[in-house]
């Protein structure tokens, strides 16, 4: 038996693992597609690999940074205009904590 090949007992198991209930068509459908989805990882596994650089992102991005030199702000006047809501010179925003304030 390949990796890629599930029985129906180990799919039981995995659920009974994961606290899942599942009838016998479900159980079946799951191992069709968890076998699926191993096949697709063995193949992975045969790509060569040996020599390749690890990389974070499948394309190369370069930050593009400017100087860090003050500038003017916009004036507040012009930020409150933008704003949905506004409470004398504040941005309104609804609340987000109960009583007593704590996350």
């Amino acid at each position: 038996m390949s990796h890629s090949e599930l029985t129906s007992k180990e799919v039981h198991h995995v659920a009974k693992l994961s606290r899942l209930a599942v009838d016998d068509a479900t159980l079946e459908r799951m191992r069709t597609q968890l076998s699926s989805i191993l096949g697709h990882i063995a193949k992975l596994q045969a790509v060569p690999v040996e020599g390749v650089e690890p990389m974070a992102h499948p394309l190369r991005i370069v930050n593009r940074l400017d100087a860090d030199e003050p500038k003017a702000t916009m004036p507040v006047e012009e930020l409150l205009k933008n704003a949905p809501s506004v409470v004398d010179r504040f941005l309104a925003v609804p609340k987000v904590l109960g009583d007593g304030g704590g996350a």
